[in-house]
Protein backbone atom coordinates (compact mmCIF):
# COMPACT_ATOMS: atom_id res chain seq x y z
CA UNK A 1 0.00 0.00 0.00
CA UNK A 2 1.53 3.82 -0.67
CA UNK A 3 1.30 6.09 2.04
CA UNK A 4 -0.79 9.08 0.77
CA UNK A 5 0.60 12.13 -1.48
CA UNK A 6 -1.13 14.44 0.92
CA UNK A 7 1.31 13.61 3.86
CA UNK A 8 4.16 13.28 1.62
CA UNK A 9 3.56 16.70 0.53
CA UNK A 10 3.60 18.11 4.03
CA UNK A 11 6.49 16.56 4.98
CA UNK A 12 8.05 18.25 1.75
CA UNK A 13 6.48 21.46 2.83
CA UNK A 14 8.03 21.31 6.22
CA UNK A 15 10.97 20.32 4.96
CA UNK A 16 11.26 23.67 2.72
CA UNK A 17 9.73 25.63 5.31
CA UNK A 18 12.91 24.85 8.35
CA UNK A 19 15.26 25.03 5.30
CA UNK A 20 14.15 28.81 4.63
CA UNK A 21 14.18 29.41 8.38
CA UNK A 22 17.16 28.19 8.15
CA UNK A 23 18.70 30.16 5.30
CA UNK A 24 17.34 33.69 6.84
CA UNK A 25 18.95 32.96 10.33
CA UNK A 26 21.96 32.35 9.20
CA UNK A 27 21.43 35.00 6.45
CA UNK A 28 20.94 37.61 9.32
CA UNK A 29 24.03 36.13 11.63
CA UNK A 30 26.46 36.96 8.69
CA UNK A 31 25.05 40.17 8.17
CA UNK A 32 25.20 41.08 11.83
CA UNK A 33 28.72 39.50 11.95
CA UNK A 34 29.73 41.57 8.37
CA UNK A 35 28.90 45.25 10.24
CA UNK A 36 30.86 44.25 13.68
CA UNK A 37 33.67 43.27 11.36
CA UNK A 38 33.03 46.41 9.73
CA UNK A 39 32.89 48.60 13.66
CA UNK A 40 35.60 46.30 14.35
CA UNK A 41 37.70 47.42 11.76
CA UNK A 42 37.46 51.47 12.46
CA UNK A 43 37.63 50.58 15.63
CA UNK A 44 40.73 49.28 15.52
CA UNK A 45 42.28 51.58 13.13
CA UNK A 46 41.10 54.39 15.02
CA UNK A 47 43.21 53.33 18.29
CA UNK A 48 46.08 52.58 15.91
CA UNK A 49 45.99 56.02 15.26
CA UNK A 50 45.27 57.68 18.56
CA UNK A 51 47.82 55.42 19.71
CA UNK A 52 50.75 56.03 17.53
CA UNK A 53 50.03 59.87 17.91
CA UNK A 54 49.72 59.58 21.85
CA UNK A 55 53.03 57.68 22.02
CA UNK A 56 54.95 59.91 19.69
CA UNK A 57 53.58 63.08 21.11
CA UNK A 58 54.29 61.77 24.73
CA UNK A 59 57.81 60.74 24.15
CA UNK A 60 58.75 64.13 22.66
CA UNK A 61 57.47 65.51 25.89
CA UNK A 62 58.67 63.67 28.00
CA UNK A 63 62.46 63.75 26.57
CA UNK A 64 61.97 67.83 26.47
CA UNK A 65 60.98 67.64 30.01
CA UNK A 66 63.51 65.38 31.00
CA UNK A 67 66.31 67.49 28.92
CA UNK A 68 64.60 70.92 30.69
CA UNK A 69 65.06 69.62 34.50
CA UNK A 70 68.59 68.00 33.79
CA UNK A 71 70.01 72.00 32.28
CA UNK A 72 68.19 73.29 35.28
CA UNK A 73 69.47 71.26 37.91
CA UNK A 74 72.88 70.69 35.76
CA UNK A 75 75.02 72.11 37.99
CA UNK A 76 73.41 70.37 42.04
CA UNK A 77 71.58 67.50 41.14
CA UNK A 78 71.83 66.27 37.82
CA UNK A 79 72.35 62.42 39.10
CA UNK A 80 69.57 62.95 41.52
CA UNK A 81 66.97 64.73 38.79
CA UNK A 82 68.17 61.63 36.22
CA UNK A 83 67.32 58.70 38.59
CA UNK A 84 63.95 60.86 40.04
CA UNK A 85 62.83 60.89 36.48
CA UNK A 86 63.94 57.68 36.18
CA UNK A 87 61.65 55.88 38.73
CA UNK A 88 58.45 58.40 37.40
CA UNK A 89 59.19 57.10 33.75
CA UNK A 90 59.64 53.23 35.27
CA UNK A 91 56.54 53.83 37.65
CA UNK A 92 54.42 55.10 34.78
CA UNK A 93 55.19 52.71 32.46
CA UNK A 94 54.49 49.58 34.75
CA UNK A 95 50.96 51.19 35.32
CA UNK A 96 50.43 51.41 31.91
CA UNK A 97 51.27 48.01 31.37
CA UNK A 98 48.69 46.86 33.97
CA UNK A 99 45.86 48.75 32.62
CA UNK A 100 46.80 47.02 29.28
CA UNK A 101 46.59 44.03 30.35
CA UNK A 102 43.86 44.11 32.47
CA UNK A 103 41.76 45.89 29.49
CA UNK A 104 43.18 42.77 27.02
CA UNK A 105 42.33 40.14 29.73
CA UNK A 106 37.96 41.31 29.10
CA UNK A 107 38.65 42.07 25.46
CA UNK A 108 35.79 39.78 22.88
CA UNK A 109 35.53 39.97 19.79
CA UNK A 110 32.43 40.23 17.94
CA UNK A 111 30.21 39.62 21.11
CA UNK A 112 26.92 40.36 19.31
CA UNK A 113 27.15 37.76 16.83
CA UNK A 114 28.92 34.78 19.48
CA UNK A 115 25.94 36.28 21.78
CA UNK A 116 23.11 35.50 18.86
CA UNK A 117 25.02 32.53 17.95
CA UNK A 118 24.67 31.10 21.95
CA UNK A 119 20.91 31.71 21.75
CA UNK A 120 20.22 30.09 18.10
CA UNK A 121 22.08 27.00 19.59
CA UNK A 122 19.95 26.83 22.89
CA UNK A 123 16.82 27.74 21.23
CA UNK A 124 18.08 24.24 18.47
CA UNK A 125 18.87 21.75 21.73
CA UNK A 126 15.54 22.99 23.31
CA UNK A 127 13.32 22.16 20.21
CA UNK A 128 15.52 19.09 19.76
CA UNK A 129 14.78 17.50 23.09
Amino acid sequence: MEPPTGNRTGVVSSLKRLLATLLATAWIRMELLAVEVQEEGRHWIQTLLWTAALVALGTMTLGLITATLVLVLWEQHRVAALAGLSGIYLAGTLFAACRLRRRLRGWAAFPATINELKKDKACWEENNE
